[in-house]
């Protein structure tokens, strides 16, 4: 064996951790010399077996080839699929039964060669294959190196999160071969970092310092390939290689000391778990796109802050953690570009997140715990710490909520950050000065880190931490500086600083042969590259610097050339910013000549930030004069700066910052109480540290200032005053926090002179504007500034939500105003890390104001009047609309529907003033009635809160603050429906009503200024489509009764079948106007459980090619025209061009104008895609009311797989947005197909699964849409094409399902006699037969109820019987349950066997009657409410009448039997029917309202048109009502024409006529839907059975 140096660790007692370079053959003889077996398996992934396997086969074979015949061991390999999905249940087995299958005995050792997921799934084999076998790790990654293969934890995932099944199984050994991480690409190697990183955080700072300064020379490591196994032995091994092996060393020997001491990891081993209980959280829902160790870095710094929020870690400790690191390029946020990219990112709630933390092995019952760090190298317990889920909630929100009161830690005393001005010149001063620099009080903060990095990899100083990070140890570089690596770019994120001081920093590079890149790249994020420097780069460039704009001119990114700073004049544009000023003088002296700086364009902005620089620069060393003019004695704008070199300071105090200082000074100003701000005072360099005298003085603030100290006293809340004009100029920043105060100030404010606040972060001006809007605030903008019109703080609205333009002064400046405001919201909490890192810890923990996260994804919106459809199911509705558009009818209607009370607001109005509409205006004039309109809404408001329908009067949106409370009952209580009607008809209606007053304008010019005032103030939209036919009447009567009920959510109007166990199915329109289908719909829906409306498919221009938008307009008359013929549900689909539709895909804002009418307009299913912006979707879902969200992915390509990841990735983002989950993929064959009912399979076995549509796209997808349960999109023959190739239509599919066995024949009866002319065979028979189902209906006529219809209701492939005379009662016995109808009724006419067990295999028989459902239908079909009616009969079928009449919540039902007392025993049967018997039929008592609905129950024969014996007498005093629609059904089967009916309709008018046979129909289409749960194919069954009854006739 060739001579090797190994480094070993202890570990349990045993030498066990053997760490070198190039191990192969020291590994394979030291496991055969020591560990002895028949077998040695090495299993590895395929992605490491083409780098290393040969290696050890070549040495196994070798090695075991000198072994004698007789003990010669077998050794084989086994290479498994590589990834995350290996480590699985499926994935052990496989390996099991590999070794199985080669006779592997428990004296088997194992070799784990690979990563993470190897060593954990291999170690668990081991664990448990013959009850424990040795094994051998051999890590291929840092990260498997240094954590997973150290300590003896084995493991696979679960659906439910990862390594919750495992062992703790020691490996004999462990060998480390750093060799192997010269073939790991850079990210893993990163990956493994994340937990060098966190060993060092918690136990060990001298490591944790070496890792904080030396991240370059460790990368470095890992780049340079050894040659001839260098490194295998002592002498041959590079001071990089040492470098490299002493950090792997370092951590596992940590690692290994902690697992010995607690093994099974009761206390101390949980230590190791920093970052992890977030961490693993995180990776459940974005592995394996973002790796574990990226996860964990995620992991680390939330729980840093969640030590920061608790008190325990200071800001030091987090911010050096999160430099670390991002030094070896890791994401420390769930911002991070990396993180927030990936789709499944948005499925990381705050809710989701604690959920899954819930199952963690550290945790006690429901308490989580987690490892607090105390400061870097030491944690606050010896174990895992218990966490309380409020803690770590507002860690991870992305929001936060000031709980508005008065600061318990009054009077406050405490220190701001340092400067961020005076820290990032410092930076810069030091780091190009001579010598060595301790910078103190140097604040931790985004900006500065991005300063210090940028320095680093300029190579232009080199840093180093002491007193626990307090202190920054600058080694200058004397202004030498280096060009970065090829590749490697100067990103800046939004540090507007850094940037403009680097900007001239990188003129200072000199180029060098070394270099392998010719420029510099200096780079930022989106608002960044917005933000102007072009002013700088001009003055640069024409001293001779060469800087090129790489994309926007006048913006970043910029490209600068290294040829250094010539110097001499440079003139500069100051009037935007001040810090291009300061980036010259920084910067000029190392220029080739000494500089004279001349600065132009009128007014400089901020001079004492000039001033600031040039002070700073004296103290390194360096004197700057300014020019006085002669003359006059005034200062020029010009500068001498000598050629020289920067005196570094042995140590250099950073003032507090100034601008973050006004933040707790202004809320103990808005708030009356005290607060002292250590080390800001008058002797500071900074201009915002006037604000005090100069801004709260005025506003009535005592202040009290030294030289080192300012102290605040606010006066009583609500007594700030109004600064009249005030110029802060010198203190801009500060302008945010002055404009907050002014909101509640008493009076007007003016701000001048800061209209270089457009161009920073954002444009802070408009930003502060738009905001202080949204609490009821008025501000003008002004050139250079703003005014602002205080408010008292009872007038400013609660609940506001503030974003924030990733603006830190935004941010703090509304936490200052919501000290005041109760629940007011800031969004992105986190962009105060750009200067206060801990605000909103400080906040709490240091000022007293108590501070809630907010997770925006649960967050309701309140923008709007749909903020929320969350109602109370009783809240009353509201309907607004033009006079004319039919409030009054729908709200009758409506209120009917849903048995509520309507109320006119116009006759309310008139009851309450004792005067008309009319009289009021012409006395009072408009305004009084437009004031006394909205006193009589607001009355209403609070008297009838529930069950009440109110039409209010067209011209209730005339007013802002009647709109105000419209849209705040919209948002928070109950419905608000604009009704709409064309504007031709209301004119029409309008010209001849007279009961209100003259509008005095074209009634067109008062609908075009209140149409936008109804959308802003509407929840709902109904449109009232007016038709003179009978059929267009009944539409929309049950328009009314399906739009009510389903946005009440009293009746959902959801499709059924939607449901475990069933079938649903919806046909997909593929109309360009779907009017052309109206008369058809009847067909095209036959046996679906919706209507698809493809939007994206309508057109009203046929001609124009390409994509398409169709006008809200046009949309919402084309769902109008849907309703006005069917009630079935609607599937409201956008489907863009990448979907397979017509859309075009970045119309976004289109996209979602539309899915929210559609919200309006009550449809029940909204279609989104998931790939739409995360954020608009949440906000559409909020307002889902009882419509639900089918949360869809089409993949069009085929890449996706249904047993691969992205699969997975998409199924959870539209779990957690969606009712229903809905993916398409193409399949090329049908293993796809298979594959799909596999995946399915698996995810309807999941907890909490929801429905889902699964299919797969063209031919070979077709057995997909056969097999698919849930809304399986289908076509029909009338229609133009199909939505989807491969689609199929109802019949065909089942069709297909019976030949697969999928859906059984069934065989229904009639039971009774005589049957022989019965026309329900024909009725059932011929519905199946057009659904395509495969089921019978037979007459079944015996003499009794006896062994016969016994064997038939027992055998499984009964499916239901209908049941006439004699049966309905004798039927009873042989049941098991009876609905409330037939109870009530006493007989049953349906049975119908349900489903007792889960499979299907045991039933039990459902004993129902559908007779009173016929009369119902026939009664609701033709009249909207029932007021009297008239019942003739005493028998079974006058008391399913009755039981029909009392769910029409009839007011009276008039009973008349030729046998009196048998209709008062009848009456006794329904006591709460409020039924009044007759003793003649037509004798209803003098003056009550007569019957609008009979229902005669009484064989035709028993009535005449003259009195006679035994004979009913009828005349036409029965259709005495004449106020509205009515009906007479007359239940006697023949003849067709009865003379009860014939007398209906020689009565003519408003009687309609329903023969016995329509009700028969009617009872038939219900018991069909009953039993297959479909509705009947109406149209061709009526044809069919009108045939053979006429043909019988």
């Amino acid at each position: 064996m060739a001579a090797t140096d190994v480094f070993k660790v202890s570990i349990l007692g045993k030498e066990s951790i053997h760490c070198g370079f190039h191990l192969v053959p020291y590994i394979v003889q030291t496991v055969l010399n020591t560990l002895p077996s028949s077998t040695y398996v090495l299993v590895t992934d395929s992605h490491v077996a083409n780098f290393h396997l040969a290696p050890f086969e070549q040495e196994f074979e070798a090695a075991i080839a000198a072994f004698p015949q007789s003990t010669k061991p077998r050794f084989m390999s086994h290479v498994i699929p590589p990834g995350e999905t290996s480590k699985s249940r499926e994935g052990k087995a496989n390996v099991e039964d590999f070794l199985l299958l080669n006779r592997c005995t428990r004296d088997t050792v194992i070799l784990a060669l690979g990563g993470g997921v190897i060593g954990d799934l291999i170690g668990f084999v081991a664990a448990t294959f013959m009850r424990g076998v040795r094994f051998v790790q051999i890590p291929t990654t840092l990260l498997a190196m240094v954590d997973s293969s150290v300590g003896g934890k084995t493991a696979i995932d679960t659906p439910l999160g990862k390594n919750l099944i495992g062992a703790f199984w020691q490996p004999e050994y462990i060998f480390i071969d750093a060799a192997f991480l010269e073939t790991l690409p850079s990210r893993e190697f990163s990956n493994g970092m994340a937990e060098v990183v966190k060993t060092a955080a918690i136990w060990t700072e001298t490591e944790f310092d070496s890792l904080e300064s030396r991240s370059a020379e460790i990368f470095a490591a890992i780049q340079s390939p050894s040659v001839n196994n260098a490194g295998r032995t002592k002498n041959t091994r590079s001071s990089a290689q040492e470098l490299l092996l002493s950090v792997i060393v370092g951590s596992i020997s940590v690692k290994a000391h902690i697992v010995t001491i607690d093994e099974r990891e009761t206390g101390l081993r949980n230590l190791v778990n920093f970052g992890h209980t977030i961490g693993h959280a995180i990776e459940a829902v974005l592995t394996p796109t973002i790796l574990h160790g990226e996860c964990v870095s995620v992991g680390m710094i939330l729980e840093a802050e969640i030590s920061r929020q608790m008190g325990i870690l200071g800001q030091v400790g987090v911010g050096r953690l999160s430099r670390c690191l991002k030094a070896y390029n890791l994401p420390i946020s769930l911002t991070d570009p990396r993180v927030a990219s990936v789709p499944a990112a948005k499925l990381l709630t705050v809710d989701r997140l604690l959920d899954i933390m819930r199952v963690d092995k550290k945790n006690s019952g429901a308490e989580k715990k987690i490892v607090i760090l105390s400061k870097i190298g030491a944690t606050y317990e010896q174990k895992a710490t218990v966490v309380p889920d409020a803690i770590i909630s507002k860690t991870l929100s992305e929001a936060a909520k000031v709980v508005s009161g008065i600061p318990t830690h009054n009077p406050v005393k405490m220190a701001t950050p340092g400067s961020k001005s005076i820290s990032n010149r410092a930076l810069v001063l030091a780091a190009l000065g001579k010598g060595t620099c301790k910078l103190k009080n140097l604040l931790h903060s985004d900006d500065t880190q991005v300063m210090m990095s940028a320095l680093i990899d300029l190579k232009g100083a080199s840093f180093t931490w002491a007193d626990g990070g307090e202190t920054l140890i600058v080694q200058g570089g004397e202004g030498s500086l280096s060009v970065p690596a090829k590749g490697k770019e100067l990103y800046l994120g939004n540090a507007g600083t850094a940037a403009r001081f680097l900007t001239t920093v990188c003129t200072l590079v000199q180029s060098s042969p070394n270099d392998n890149a010719e420029t510099t790249i200096i780079t930022g994020n989106a608002r960044m590259r917005q933000r102007p420097i072009g002013p700088l780069v001009t003055a640069l460039q024409e001293n001779g610097s060469k800087i090129e704009f790489l994309e926007s001119q006048g913006c970043l990114p910029l490209s600068i050339a290294p040829q250094g700073l010539k110097g001499s004049r440079i003139q500069l544009s100051a009037s935007v910013s001040s810090q291009y000023v300061s980036s010259i003088l920084l910067c000029a002296p190392y220029a080739a000549e000494p500089v004279t700086l001349e600065l132009t364009g009128g007014q400089v902005i901020s001079q004492p930030y000039i001033d600031m620089t040039i002070a700073m620069m004296k103290e390194f060393g360096v004197d700057v004069t300014r020019r006085v003019d002669a003359a006059s004695g005034n200062l020029l704008d010009i500068y001498d700066i000598p050629k020289s070199t920067y005196l570094n300071p042995t140590e250099y105090n950073i003032e507090s910052d100034a601008s973050s200082a006004t933040y707790p000074l202004a809320i103990a100003a808005i708030t009356g109480t005290s607060c002292t701000i250590q080390n800001i005072g008058t002797s500071s360099l900074q201009g915002d540290a006037r604000f005090a005298k100069e801004v709260l003085e005025k506003m009535g603030c005592q202040v009290t200032q030294t030289a080192t100290a300012t102290t605040v006293q606010g006066p009583p809340i609500g007594q700030l005053v109004a600064i009249e004009e005030i110029d802060m100029e010198v203190m801009t920043d500060a302008f945010l926090t002055a404009t907050a105060l002014a909101a509640v100030a008493n009076g007007k404010t003016r701000i001048l002179g800061i209209a270089n606040q457009r161009v920073k972060e954002c444009n802070r001006i408009r930003a502060m504007m738009d905001q202080l809007a949204k609490f009821g605030v008025e501000t003008v903008e002004l050139d250079d500034g703003l005014e602002i019109i205080g408010r008292p703080i009872s007038e400013l609205k609660r609940g506001v939500s503030i974003h924030c333009y990733d603006d830190h002064r935004v941010a703090m400046a509304f936490s200052v105003l919501s000290s005041v405001i109760s629940e007011t919201v800031i969004e992105e909490k986190r962009c105060v890390e750009k200067t206060w890192p801990n605000w909103w810890d400080d906040l709490e923990n240091k000022i007293g104001l108590k501070v809630e996260g907010v997770d925006l994804a649960s967050v309701t919106p309140k923008a709007s009047a749909s903020g929320t459809n969350s109602y109370n199911t009783d809240a009353s509705i509201l309907l607004i609309g033009m006079r004319g558009s039919g409030k009054t009818f729908v709200g009758n209607l409506a209120a009917a529907t849903l048995s509520w009370t309507c109320l006119d607001a116009d006759a309310y109005f008139e009851e309450v003033h004792q005067m008309g509409v009319r009289r009021f205006v012409h006395e009072n004039g408009w305004p009084a009635f437009r004031a006394a309109e909205t006193a009589i809404l607001e009355g209403l408001l609070t008297e009838r809160p529930t069950k009440h329908v109110i039409s209010l009067g067209g011209g209730i949106v005339e007013t802002p603050s009647a709109r105000q409370l419209l849209k705040d009952y919209a948002a928070k209580k109950g419905p608000v429906v604009h009704i709409m009607r064309q504007i031709d008809e209301v004119v029409k209606y309008l010209g001849v009503e007279a009961a209100r007053p003259a509008y005095g304008e074209p009634i067109e010019d008062v609908f075009r200024r209140r149409e936008p005032w109804f959308t802003e103030c509407c929840s709902h939209e109904f449109v009232n489509h007016v038709g003179d036919t009978s059929d267009a009447k009944q539409g929309t009567r049950n328009e009314i009764t399906r739009f009510f009920k389903h946005i009440t959510g009293q009746q959902p109007n959801l499709a059924q079948n939607v449901a475990p166990s069933r079938r649903s199915y919806f046909l997909a329109l593929t109309y360009p106007d779907v009017t052309q289908a109206l008369n058809q719909i009847e067909q095209l829906s036959e046996g679906v459980d919706a209507l698809e409306l493809r939007v994206d498919l309508l057109r009203q221009d046929y001609e124009s090619p390409g994509p398409y938008i169709p006008s809200k307009a046009y949309v919402l008359d084309q769902v109008a025209a849907l309703r006005s013929v069917t009630s079935i549900p609607i599937v409201f689909t956008v489907r863009t061009i990448s979907q397979g539709g017509s859309f075009p895909d970045t119309a976004f804002d289109e996209i979602f104008e539309l899915l929210e009418l559609a919200l309006r307009l009550g449809v029940e299913y909204i279609d989104v895609e998931i790939t739409l912006p995360g954020k608009r979707i949440r906000e559409l879902i909020s307002r889902k009311g009882s419509s639900q969200i089918i949360a869809s992915f089409h993949d069009w390509s085929g890449k996706m797989k249904w047993n691969g990841l992205l699969v997975k990735e998409k199924y959870e983002i539209a779990h957690g947005l969606g009712d229903i989950v809905k993916i398409v993929g193409k399949a090329d064959s049908i293993q796809d197909n298979l594959e799909l009912f596999e995946f399915v399979t698996k995810v309807n076995n999941l907890p909490r699964a929801k429905p889902i549509i699964a299919i797969n796209m063209g031919v070979e997808g077709q057995m997909s849409r056969i097999l698919n349960t849930t809304f399986s999109p289908v076509t029909h023959s009338l229609l133009p094409f199909k939505a989807a190739p491969g689609q199929l239509t109802f019949k065909q599919i089942q069709e297909a399902l019976n030949l697969v066995g999928l859906l059984p024949p069934r065989r229904f009866f009639l039971f009774g006699t005589p049957i022989a002319y019965s026309m329900s065979p024909t009725l059932h028979n011929a519905g199946f037969e057009v659904l395509g189902l495969p089921h019978t209906y037979e007459l079944l006529e015996t003499a009794e109820v006896g062994e016969e219809i016994r064997a038939v209701i027992a055998a499984p492939d009964f499916g239901g019987a209908s049941v006439t005379i004699p049966f309905k009662l004798d039927i009873i016995p042989l049941l098991d349950q009876l609905s409330p109808a037939a109870k009530a009724i006493g007989a049953v006419n349906t049975i119908i066997p349900l489903s007792r067990s889960a499979d299907g295999t045991s039933w039990k028989l459902y004993g129902d009657n559908s007779d009173w459902l016929g009369i119902r239908d026939s009664i609701s079909a033709r009249v909207p409410s029932v007021q009297a009616a008239l019942v003739i009969g005493a028998g079974g079928t006058a008391r399913a009448a009755i039981y029909a009449l009392q769910a029409l919540n009839a007011q009276i039902i008039y009973l008349y039997n030729r046998t009196t007392s048998k209709a008062q025993s009848l009456a006794v049967a329904f006591p709460n029917a409020r039924i009044k018997v007759l003793d003649t039929v037509e004798q209803w008592p003098a003056g009550a309202v007569p019957p609008s609905v009979i229902v005669s129950t009484v064989p035709s024969s028993a009535m005449t048109m003259a009195a006679d014996n035994n004979i009913l007498p009828l005349s036409s005093k029965l259709f005495e009502y004449r106020d509205g629609p009515a009906v007479v059904i007359d239940m006697a089967y023949k003849p067709a024409e009865t003379p009860l009916l014939k007398l209906a309709k020689d009565a003519g008018g408003n009687w309609a006529t329903v023969p016995g046979l329509d009700v028969l129909l009617a009872q038939g289409f219900v018991q069909f839907e009953k039993w297959t749960g479909r509705r009947c194919p109406k149209i061709i069954v009526t044809t069919r059975v009108r045939s053979k009854y006429n043909g019988e006739a």
